[in-house]
């Protein structure tokens, strides 16, 4: 009996030992059990081409990976945009004189460039005050006529509502019905004021 306790003793501490060694650590300075250093790895001309592909689809600042939400005031160049373009209208004639565009004497508003998901959106709003200047002949004489043409607060899409209200600078020696007339004449200014705005909103979609 007490051989085969012993050989039993034996048995068990041998199948200990064996469950103990089947464990694997970490030991400092050690290099059997040590996990492998990681192999560098060479770009090959696809992964470049994914990287540039990658940079080139993101939109908004290099932060933004993510394109999550970013804002972008437009307002300088929005303002010097409109200006140039409105003063570019040129000159229209009419039965009895012609007038043009002299000074945009107000351009007060907002522009901005939204991304969001990485997706562009622009929008804008607006108020003018326009100055024209020219000629019309008034009973037997021609006379320098001064005017504003004010348009109220307009946005993104809403050109084709827009509305422009017209105003004599100087009209005493006006009678009613020549400043009826001359404002009539003022009025046509709102369709190529509206093709010179309708230019400012694609230049603005395309930044």
């Amino acid at each position: 009996m007490e051989g085969v306790a012993a050989t039993a003793g034996v048995s068990s501490a041998d199948k200990q030992n064996e469950a103990t060694s089947s464990y694997t650590y970490w030991v400092r300075g050690a290099t059997q059990d040590a996990a492998p250093l990681p192999v560098p790895k060479k770009l090959t001309s696809e992964d470049l081409n994914n990287q540039a592909n990658n940079t080139q689809t993101h939109l908004g600042s290099a932060w933004n990976r993510a394109g999550t939400w970013e804002e972008k005031n437009l307002n300088k160049w929005a303002n010097d945009r409109i200006k140039e373009l409105l003063i570019s209208v040129g000159s229209l004639e009419y039965s009895g004189g012609k007038a043009e565009v002299s000074e945009v004497t107000r351009c007060s508003g907002d522009a901005f460039l939204v991304t969001v998901r990485n997706k562009k959106r622009v929008g804008y709003t607006y108020e003018l005050t326009i100055k024209v200047k020219g000629e019309w002949l008034v009973g037997a004489e021609k006379k320098v006529i001064k005017g504003n043409i004010d348009i109220a607060e307009f946005s993104f899409g809403e050109l084709d509502d827009l509305q422009i209200e017209v105003s004599l600078s100087e009209d005493k020696d006006l009678g009613q019905q020549d400043k009826q007339r001359l404002k009539q004449d003022m009025k046509q200014f709102l369709q190529p004021l509206r093709e010179k705005l309708l230019q400012f909103e694609k230049e603005l979609k395309e930044l």
